[in-house]
Order: C-alpha cells, then sequence, then structure tokens
C-alpha cells in the first residue's frame, strides 16, 4: 500500500517539531526538532532557521503532498514594505504591555471588547503590543507596513508568495488572540488597529482551514507541496486530540492552558476566559497561565533534583502539603492578570517545612490555577465532563496524580505526542481530500 506523506508543524515558544504522517492510516513515519532561543523576545529569523533544521532532520519535505504549520499565538511580528524583520517579536509571555492593555480596556470597556473580540486583553495579546510600540517605539512605527503573528510569518516564508507582504495568510484560531479580531464575525477590527497603531497596515488574510492556502515555493521543495492555513497552537492540540464538546485539555508547557471546543461563541467579560476560536470553524473558550511547567522545574533546581525525584517527593507528603502554599506568580501571572506580581510561600512552620510539603505545594500551586479555571468555565454553563492532559509535564506522575484530586471531572492521561504538530498533520491531511 502506497503512503500519502503530510507535514504538521509546531513552532512553539521552546522549540520547533515537525511530524511527517502517513494520511492514510495516521502513522508518523518521521520527525525532527530544532531548538528556538530563550526569552520574551526573538528575532522571527531564528524560528526560520528552526523551521528549516527540523524540517532537515524530519527526511525533508520533497515527498511530502501538504503542510500546516501551528504556532504560539499572539506574538508580534512587525515587517516593513520589503517584509524585513523591524524588531525582535514580543512573544506571548512579555508583559511589558500590562499599562497599553489597560489603556484598550478604558477606551473600549470589557463588555465590548468580550463582545467584539471574545476576549478582554491581557499583555499577552498582539493588539496590546502593538500599543506599546505606538508608546514607546515611534521610529520602528513609521516602518511597519505589516504585521502578522509567529505562524504566519513561517507559512509566509514558506510560500510562493515569500515577497510579497500582501500574500501573508492566516487563520481564524490565531487572528481571534490577536485582540483586535472577530471570531464571531471573522472580521478584524479596524478601530482596534486604529486605536493600537494610528496607521493603516497590511495584516493577514483569513483562510479557510478546508483549503490550501498557498504552495511551498520551488527552492524548497521541487514538488510544491500544498500549505494549509495553519492555527494556533491551542486550536491544534485540540484538532490533534479530537475535542469534542464536554472533552477539554489541560496543557502544562512554557504555560498552562485549560481549553475546550465550542460550537457557539465564548465571552466573558471578567477577562478570565479567552473566547478564541478552534481550528474547524467553531469556538474554543480558554483559560491561560503563564506559570505552569517552569514552577516544577524551579523547584526541583532549587532542591537540586531531578523532576521525577520531585515528583516522588511531592506524593510522599499529604494532599494540602500540611499548609504550605506556594503561589507560583515568578514571572507575573496573566490569569489572574498580575502582570508585576511575584511568588511567594507561605504557611511554613518548623513543623511542616520540609521537601516533600514545597515539592507538593509547587505542584499543587501550579495546577491550581487551571483547576480554578476550569471551575469558572463550569460556572458559566459549559460542562467539562473530562480533561485530558499533555505538554511536557503531563509525563510526570505526580502531576497526574495531583490533578486527579484537584479537578472536579474524569482526568485522562493520553499516550504521550506531539498534540499540536499532529493537530496541523490533520488540517494538512484534510487538504488532500
Amino acid at each position: 500500500m502506497s503512503r500519502q506523506l503530510v507535514a504538521g508543524v509546531d513552532s512553539s515558544t521552546q522549540s520547533c517539531k515537525v511530524l511527517v504522517m502517513d494520511s492514510l492510516t495516521g502513522e508518523i513515519v518521521r520527525q525532527g526538532k530544532a531548538a528556538h532561543p530563550s526569552g520574551s523576545e526573538a528575532d522571527p529569523n531564528l524560528w526560520w532557521d528552526a523551521l528549516l533544521e527540523a524540517i532537515s532532520q524530519a527526511g525533508g519535505i520533497d515527498d511530502v503532498l501538504a503542510i500546516s504549520i501551528a504556532g504560539q499565538q499572539h506574538g508580534m511580528v512587525l515587517l516593513d514594505s520589503a517584509g524585513k524583520v523591524i524588531r525582535p517579536a514580543l512573544l506571548w509571555n512579555d508583559t511589558r504591555s500590562s499599562k497599553e492593555a489597560q489603556e484598550i480596556i478604558e477606551h473600549f470597556g470589557a463588555d465590548w471588547l468580550a463582545t467584539n473580540t471574545g476576549s478582554v486583553p491581557s499583555a499577552s495579546f498582539t493588539a496590546t503590543k502593538l500599543r506599546w510600540v505606538r508608546n514607546n517605539e515611534p521610529e520602528n512605527l513609521a516602518k511597519i507596513e505589516a504585521v502578522c503573528l509567529p505562524h504566519d510569518y513561517l507559512s509566509w516564508r514558506l510560500s510562493v508568495d515569500h515577497t510579497d507582504i500582501k500574500k501573508i495568510f492566516t487563520d481564524r484560531s490565531d487572528a481571534s488572540g490577536t485582540g483586535y479580531f472577530n471570531p464571531t464575525t471573522n472580521n478584524y477590527l479596524a478601530e482596534v488597529l486604529d486605536f493600537c497603531l494610528g496607521k493603516k497596515v497590511s495584516l493577514p488574510e483569513i483562510r479557510s482551514h478546508s483549503e490550501p492556502a498557498s504552495r511551498v515555493r520551488s527552492d524548497l521543495s521541487p514538488n510544491q507541496p500544498l500549505i494549509g492555513a495553519g492555527m494556533g497552537d491551542n486550536a491544534g492540540a485540540g484538532l490533534g486530540l479530537d475535542l469534542s464538546p464536554g472533552k477539554f485539555a489541560v496543557s502544562i508547557g512554557t504555560s498552562g492552558t485549560i481549553f475546550g471546543s465550542l460550537s457557539e461563541p465564548f465571552a466573558d467579560a471578567t477577562g478570565t476566559i479567552a473566547g478564541f476560536a478552534d481550528a474547524r470553524g467553531d469556538f474554543l473558550p480558554l483559560v491561560c497561565t503563564i506559570n505552569a511547567a517552569r514552577v516544577i522545574e524551579w523547584g526541583s533546581s532549587l532542591l537540586g533534583i531531578s523532576l521525577d525525584e520531585f515528583g516522588d517527593l511531592a506524593l510522599s507528603a499529604a494532599p494540602g502539603a500540611d499548609g504550605v502554599k506556594v503561589l507560583p506568580y515568578l514571572e507575573g501571572e496573566r490569569t489572574p492578570n498580575l502582570p508585576d506580581a511575584t511568588a511567594s510561600i507561605s504557611g511554613i512552620t518548623l513543623d511542616n517545612g520540609t521537601r516533600e510539603n514545597f515539592a507538593r505545594a509547587c505542584i499543587e500551586g501550579m495546577l491550581l490555577g487551571l483547576a480554578n479555571g476550569g471551575r469558572v468555565i463550569s460556572a458559566l454553563g459549559q460542562e467539562i465532563t473530562s480533561v485530558s492532559l499533555i505538554g511536557g509535564a503531563a509525563a510526570n506522575r505526580a502531576v497526574q496524580q495531583i490533578a486527579r484530586e484537584l479537578f472536579d471531572c474524569q482526568v485522562l492521561v493520553p499516550e504521550p505526542a506531539e498534540y499540536v504538530a499532529l493537530g496541523a498533520a490533520k488540517q494538512a491531511a484534510n487538504l488532500l481530500m
């Protein structure tokens, strides 16, 4: 039986991963990975280099019929008229634009923003970063001719139209994380962009998830595979997991998220829940925390032990860690919206101040923000029957056990997989139907 190969890409905060999949069987036949620079801002050209390296490690795409890219949401990529990057991209975890987020909320009102963009913006959102550039970098503002997101930039660089900034394309799931897009009407909001930038710029065209957006340029693959519209990373994971109403996912990587797919739009004027679009034409309510896997990485480093040993310590402590609590706002926080917050440890006494309780409190503190996010979603009328734990930290035995204790629903642990890249590969496969 002949193979029909497609490729899916996950360009995340930390790395770029490429899966080559047989679309007829779902078998992953090869894969590659390349690291991204650390920090809260990055040169998008380095993402491009990582994409090429990951494709090479995956055996290339000369025999691939279609490819789609999923990427970290919110990142602000600014281009001049020649398509050159103007400044390092500000990523989702960069909180310098918290003041600008408040300016946007005060100008439009939380209710209007929730209704028209699906979300009340925090410093993570692209709109706030554009406003920050307007307020702080007038020389760069003057150069901006196009604005796009990380996955948009990579899809465009891969395409035959990589020299024309007016040919950049995206999908509604990633656009819904900008703060200047309406996921119900699928249109950009000119009034929000004008407030944030004060000038007209070229924006990516919204393309259908089910139709090819372009082809790969011939110098990268002579067979010129089809390119899908791509998607935001959480939408990619949702597609990879085949989420359906009631079934949510909890992803614990650089960030922590809880999200699920719905057929109706979701708006929360408190800002706790982001009402994003998904990768199939529906909606993706999501709660995101900045402090996730790095909380237990920090804790284990502090104790000088491995992550597995840290988990074993946590499981040897009682639920509640005998009153020890870790508020894990190591990098500020997005939900709740506390960009300038710091972490704290409380409740320690001579009796309970043990390594075991500290480890337990770190994991409980990390998971409680996501569990509470799930309770907010449920309180607004969306039933959550199960959550699937994914992401790097989901492999930790203590994270799995403590999640089962903290979440008010069934906790599933699917087989480890690159679910974001798998979702992108599924979109690519759909282009061949």
